[in-house]
């Protein structure tokens, strides 16, 4: 099988377009309610702040213009998240096209994305991860522009401050990205002697920071606490000797064993697997430092913190994997590429069947959770007590959440309950620790 370079864009537009109506449609008629992480951006999206006890706001901005347009429709969120996977695919299309000069291949890199669970199976919950990767494809696209550029445009360094704004915003982690890309430009600036130094450069730092700001007051003013949370959530801050040694390890085998069906479609693609590289060439290094530098840093962190790496922290890091390994081994990729499509094709589909089996065969799952009854229920409590509508929600993010969501006024989320916010409403209730109101 082979693809001639006028079906090419043909054929990667209804790519694009199968696996936004196939990953919508799927968990939309599969799960009963949202799930939870999509449920806590509710929540925090209801009362927008500049952060939240868990994250930046970024999450949390989306699904509030998604709720302000669609309402509580599960489908939009799903939606959702599948336009910000696909509009990813498209920025590593364009991305690839330039620096392998080969739409074919470019095509087959993306193909090759199928592979990694993060941009398939794990996609319907929308969250910090999705949220992501657009700003991690748009920064390292618009780096690449201005790594081909002798003197930096400055819209192209205004942009990249912009996106990588915005990825920060979505999740701290984004600056192991950041801090790749900032060493590959010293690297060629002031070790390399590649280039000079331009003033450029300076405006992305400049528009990066100045974006960021409410955000830090923001964070002073609460504690720190999204940061307190994450050193939580790593066990960064009950770390013991072995963990430095264990949670590597296991982080090691984990990125492993995720890009296992990668490695097999990328198997089916190529005659042979002989290294053919030279670390003189600036574009295999550029793509060395957005794909493997990222990973060698969260690695390095969980050695000397004795950090545990959560799995899916890995969401965006592989978004320009296939374009790597393309790119090394182009000379052996084979012409045709029936025996690749079929594996590619294999998992594909598989992905959706075997989530759309787990969704309906387990019915102990968050996304089972019976959300829109116990509004109901809720809702009809209250208006046999009460005829003020009911306007905010007090409880934990998921319970609080799913009731801020179903409800059909949109009560606010005010946190966890707290009997000083209670004696300030005009009237409330409150049912196991969830407490609804009128202020």
């Amino acid at each position: 099988m082979v693809i001639y370079k006028k079906q090419i864009k043909k054929i990667f537009y209804i790519f694009l377009v199968t696996h936004l109506i196939l990953w919508t449609l799927i968990p939309s008629l599969t799960n009963s309610n949202l799930p939870l992480d999509t449920i806590e951006a509710l929540a925090w999206g209801s009362n927008l702040d500049w952060g939240f006890n868990k994250h930046p706001p970024m999450s949390a901005l989306f699904v509030e213009i998604v709720y302000n347009i669609f309402g509580s429709n599960d489908w939009a969120y799903y939606l959702l998240s599948q336009i910000f996977i696909i509009f990813s695919f498209f920025i590593v299309f364009q991305f690839s096209k330039e620096i392998l000069s080969n739409e074919n291949l470019a095509f087959v890199a993306v193909l090759l994305l199928e592979g990694i669970y993060f941009y398939n199976f794990t996609t319907p919950e929308f969250n910090v991860n999705v949220c992501q990767i657009p700003f991690w494809v748009l920064t390292v696209y618009y780096s690449w522009k201005i790594f081909n550029q002798k003197i930096p445009k400055f819209k192209d360094c205004i942009i990249v401050g912009i996106f990588a704004a915005g990825g920060f915003l979505s999740k701290y982690l984004f600056i192991y990205l950041l801090i790749s890309i900032d060493l590959f430009f010293i690297y060629l600036i002031f070790f390399k002697k590649d280039r000079k130094f331009h003033f450029n450069y300076v405006f992305t730092l400049e528009v990066f920071f100045v974006l960021l700001i409410p955000h830090i007051i923001w964070l002073f003013n609460n504690d720190f606490i999204t940061i307190t949370y994450g050193l939580t959530r790593s066990s960064a801050d009950v770390s013991t000797i072995l963990d430095h040694l264990f949670y590597p390890l296991i982080f090691i085998f984990k990125q492993v064993g995720i890009l296992i069906p990668f490695f097999v479609m990328f198997y089916f693609l190529t005659k042979k697997i002989k290294l053919n590289y030279s670390l003189k060439d600036k574009n295999l290094l550029f793509l060395l430092s957005i794909n493997i530098l990222p990973i060698v840093l969260i690695l390095l962190t969980s050695m000397l913190m004795g950090s545990k790496i959560r799995t899916m922290w890995m969401t965006p890091f592989y978004l320009f994997f296939g374009t790597l390994l393309v790119y090394i081994f182009q000379k052996y990729i084979k012409k045709n590429y029936k025996s690749f499509v079929i594996s590619f094709l294999i998992l594909f589909l598989l992905s959706p069947i075997t989530y759309a089996y787990v969704s309906i065969m387990k019915t102990d799952k968050r996304t089972d959770y019976p959300g829109k009854q116990i509004a109901e229920k809720v809702q009809n409590k209250w208006n046999n007590e009460f005829k003020d509508p009911i306007n905010v929600v007090l409880g934990n993010e998921w319970s609080a959440g799913n009731l801020s969501y179903h409800l059909n006024t949109r009560p606010v989320w005010e946190g966890e309950v707290d009997k000083n916010k209670l004696d300030g409403y005009k009237v409330y209730i409150c049912i196991d620790n969830i407490c609804v109101g009128n202020r």
